[in-house]
């Protein structure tokens, strides 16, 4: 149900997550499936969140 919503309204967005405490990621979301979001933080580089982490997601 989230990663529906993740991909509908934020596929290919710069996005902040949030994920509680200092854990705050910035970048694009590239792909969302399996219970994780891979978002692009830079040009080349990717971080991997898990989906059941997220507090927020901000565009």
């Amino acid at each position: 149900m989230m990663e529906n919503f993740i991909v509908q309204y934020f596929l290919n967005q710069k996005v902040t997550i949030y994920c509680g405490g200092i854990a705050t990621f910035k970048g694009k979301i590239k792909q969302c499936e399996n219970g994780i979001v891979q978002l692009e933080i830079i040009q080349g580089r990717y971080t991997s969140i898990s989906i059941d982490k997220i507090i927020t997601i901000t565009a």
